[in-house]
């Protein structure tokens, strides 16, 4: 059966789904209110925050500044070619970002198929856990994040890849 619960954060409400497990869930989805496509809660979904408490420990931790990297078990989904992107996703460093191009040489992909890279990043179901905030326009330009760009600002601010800006 699929659980569902809504966490508070710095960024909005999270929205966290996920299939129920002996220790907890695997978490299916963390999504963003205003999120591109983001999965909203359907009715036969158990709202269930106790099974989320160590998803919601690691966030919290996050947002804190005291957890760098995501430890959390989460239920595979996508094509063979999602899967193949959003682990290299996973394998970028907080702190630090990466470009589309450099992303697709890293994965030996030809620069025709950037655009199915950029694709294949935005259909992350697992925003925050699975960083695709760290991957930027080639020029420095935050560009398509399904949680709105102002959000993935405010995520490399908050892990120090990008310097806070005086108003």
């Amino acid at each position: 059966m699929t659980a569902c619960t809504t966490i508070e954060s710095p960024l909005g409400d999270l929205l966290l789904t996920g299939e129920e497990a002996p220790h907890g869930v695997t978490l299916t989805s963390l999504s963003m209110p205003g999120q591109r496509n983001a999965p909203a809660p359907k009715p036969g979904r158990r709202r269930d925050p106790h099974r989320f408490a160590r998803v919601e420990q690691q966030l919290t931790a996050y947002f804190a500044g005291e957890l760098t990297r995501f430890d959390i078990e989460f239920t595979p989904a996508g094509t063979d070619f999602q899967r193949r992107v959003w682990h290299a996703l996973e394998e970028i460093p907080y702190g630090t970002t990466t470009t589309y191009g450099a992303l697709a040489e890293r994965l030996g992909l030809p620069r025709e198929r950037i655009q199915a890279l950029g694709a294949a990043i935005g259909a992350n179901p697992l925003l925050l856990v699975r960083p695709c905030h760290r991957v930027i326009g080639a020029d420095g330009s935050m560009r398509g994040y399904a949680g709105g760009v102002e959000r993935k600002v405010r995520l490399l601010t908050h892990e120090g890849a990008l310097q806070p800006t005086l108003l």
